[in-house]
């Protein structure tokens, strides 16, 4: 059984609740942080941790916090990105919902490590009813004087809110995220300025993932020293991962991080192995947005080494035969599955949430939603694959945010991968065999 850093108290009847949720040790890092360290103390203790970004970039967490100018004279924001749109993930709203006291925790000792004195969690609209329990979480931490003037009798002041969004992928992204805060349709921002330095009303602002800030508790509580002993490498600490496709059991696992990959899909103790007794076809390992690995490639590198789930043993190979542990959405697909209609189903997607402002991702996304949709309704041809190709090729790179990367990604690997069977639908129907797969 791995170490749980965060879902430890999952199970605890009550733990919902602020009364529960201190009887097991809540609030400690809070008290550590504000009676005990300086800001930057705790700054170094995350940067010693190694903990990286949780929501999918995976960029270390205390080298983003010592980018934020102190210098200015503004007021400084800390920003909790719960918009969790990703497809295939959805561990930020398990924790949320069972355990969020921890994201309130989190957000109190980040905010003072940054100089932060309003702060705001940003939660999609699909997540009201999360909203409401968190905002119960909220009120509970001010009744007990741990939010509001003088925390705990010392000098730092916090409020913190809760924003609900309007169920816009886009606004997953920071800066999206900022210009929805700020109350403006949720577009990218070009950068630079940074968040960092320019991000909330102008202001020094460091936009966090759910899982990310949690993590701050442990590592706080525990020490960064002691925090980074666990995992493998730069890969340090545990991990979420929402485990969802043709799986025995699905659901949200903590794991820490160098676990294989086999193990992690075939034990009992994680997913449960390929549901049906089926053969194990292909796995998108960190959200839709990440390339697709066939069986071999996910279980095994090109180097024929056990793939584990870190940042880099999944991305050992780029993209030509790895992948990206990403948010930890992790899709398992058995030998039934059509990866055509698959891709479409994700390229459909992202064509719906482009924002529209960049035209290689606002008409590409459109043009390889049409070409597979063509396919896949019998009207395709060969060509048609390489046209994909090209498209993908024409969309990446070359986009304010990462949304244009998101949407090229899957479509360049599923065809690097699996071809064939592109050219088994272009050929079915140029000979007139009728598809019954179905498009809507």
């Amino acid at each position: 059984m791995g170490k749980k850093l965060l879902l430890e108290h999952i199970n605890e009847p009550g733990i919902q609740s602020f009364e529960v949720y201190r009887k097991k040790g809540g609030y400690a890092s809070v008290e550590k942080a504000l009676k005990t360290m300086k800001p930057d103390d705790v700054t170094e203790e995350v940067k010693r941790s190694g903990l990286r970004g949780r929501g999918g970039a995976g960029f270390p967490t205390g080298m983003k916090w010592s980018f934020i100018d102190k210098k200015s004279g503004k007021p400084r924001y800390l920003v909790c990105n719960a918009d969790e749109s990703e497809p295939g993930t959805f561990k930020d709203r398990y924790l949320m919902e069972h355990i969020p006291h921890i994201l309130i925790e989190g957000m109190i000792t980040s905010s003072y490590a940054l100089g932060a004195n309003t702060s705001y969690i940003y939660i999609r609209g699909e997540y009201m009813y999360v909203a409401q329990i968190l905002e119960r979480a909220i009120d509970e931490a001010y009744a007990n004087g741990f939010l509001g003037d003088h925390i705990l009798g010392t000098d730092y002041s916090l409020n913190l809110y809760v924003h609900v969004g309007a169920g816009a992928y886009i606004c997953g992204e920071e800066t999206a995220l900022l210009e929805s805060l700020e109350g403006k349709r949720g577009n990218p921002r070009l950068k630079p300025p940074f968040p960092a330095v320019a991000g909330l009303y102008s202001c020094p602002t460091v936009v966090n993932n759910v899982e990310t800030i949690a993590a701050v508790v442990p590592i706080v509580n525990l020490g960064g020293d002691e925090y980074a002993k666990i995992g493998v490498g730069r890969s340090t600490g545990t991990k979420l991962i929402s485990a969802s496709g043709h799986i025995n059991k699905p659901g949200v696992y903590e794991i820490e991080l160098g676990l294989p990959v086999e193990e992690f899909i075939f034990s009992e103790e994680y997913c449960g192995g390929v549901w049906k007794e089926r053969r194990l076809k292909a796995v998108v390992a960190g959200g839709s947005s990440v390339p697709i690995l066939p069986a071999g490639l996910i279980l095994t590198t090109a180097k024929g080494e056990p793939r584990l789930m870190t940042y880099e043993s999944l991305a050992d190979g780029g993209f030509v035969t790895g992948t990206m542990l990403g948010s930890g959405g992790f899709i398992v697909m058995d030998e039934t599955t059509n990866i055509v209609q698959n891709l479409f189903t994700f390229t459909r997607f992202y064509r719906h949430e482009s924002c529209g402002q960049c035209s290689p991702c606002r008409e590409g996304t459109a043009w390889m939603e049409k070409i597979l949709h063509r396919l896949l309704q019998g009207k395709g041809k060969k060509t048609d694959i390489d046209i994909l190709v090209n498209a993908a090729k024409n969309i990446e790179g070359n986009t304010i945010c990462p949304l244009g990367d998101a949407a090229a990604w899957p479509v360049a690997a599923a065809i690097r991968h699996f071809r064939k069977e592109f050219e088994e639908i272009a050929e079915s129907t140029t000979e007139g065999k009728k598809l019954e797969i179905a498009t809507h």
